[in-house]
């Protein structure tokens, strides 16, 4: 039996899940396991009350443009305990729509605006028959550390206030395809345009959340072992 236990909300799991984001959870539970830590995955859905005092981590997939229509409408229901969550400092992973979704605001390929709930102050515009799509590597400026992915999204999105990108591109496009960010952190919670999934490739950004996740609900215990652990991918 784990020695450590973690309960995730996987917001819109059953939406919320282009190209196979919900790997993610997989990703997270297989190094979760590496740390002597099991994780309670629970779908957070349409017309679902979201307590933020029951979750320790949250993912937030990407979807297709009437996907993000429909949880725009439902999520905003959410925002008072997303909120809540993301400024108690508790991990989120947030990709592609779902992170546009906790910006002010996206421009969808028609051109309809769909709102956020502007938790995080970021918006994203839409590009006229044109998307960044590609491989797509960035490297952390506090960390050092490099992320490789895969990009396929027609938003350019604008970082905001208290915001800064999760690594500056080295090769792809990024955010916006002019800034040279991509991505966003806020606190605890990552943002990116890398589908794939992200976590699968990246075991260091996957570290991060579980760490910052145990150490928020078991603040005495020694995670030493855990900090030390070299995280290989999963493939």
């Amino acid at each position: 039996m784990a020695k450590y236990h973690l309960t995730l909300a996987h917001l819109y799991g059953d939406l919320m899940n282009t190209y196979g984001d919900i790997g993610n959870v997989n990703a997270l539970q297989y190094y979760a396991r590496q740390m002597d830590t099991d994780i309670a995955v629970k779908v957070i859905s349409i017309e679902d009350d979201f307590d933020p005092n029951k979750f320790d981590i949250a993912l937030f997939g990407g979807g297709q443009d009437y996907e993000q229509t429909v949880v725009s409408k439902d999520i905003q229901s959410k925002k008072a305990g997303i909120q809540e969550f993301i400024e108690d400092d508790k991990p989120m992973l947030a990709i592609c729509g779902g992170y546009q979704l906790l910006g002010h605001y996206y421009i969808s390929a028609a051109g309809e605006k769909i709102p956020g709930i502007g938790v995080l102050d970021h918006y994203t515009l839409s590009q006229d028959h044109h998307r960044f799509i590609g491989n797509i590597t960035i490297q952390n400026e506090e960390t050092g550390q490099k992320y490789h992915g895969f990009e396929n999204h027609n938003g350019r999105t604008f970082l905001g206030k208290g915001e800064r990108p999760l690594g500056m591109v080295l090769s792809g496009h990024g955010n916006n395809g002019d800034d040279k960010t991509e991505g966003a952190i806020h606190k605890s919670t990552f943002c990116s345009y890398f589908h794939g999934p992200i976590l699968t490739r990246n075991g260091e950004l996957a570290k991060r959340l579980l760490i910052k996740a145990l150490e928020n609900k078991y603040p005495q215990a020694d995670l030493s072992q855990q900090k030390a652990l070299t995280i290989a991918p999963t493939f």
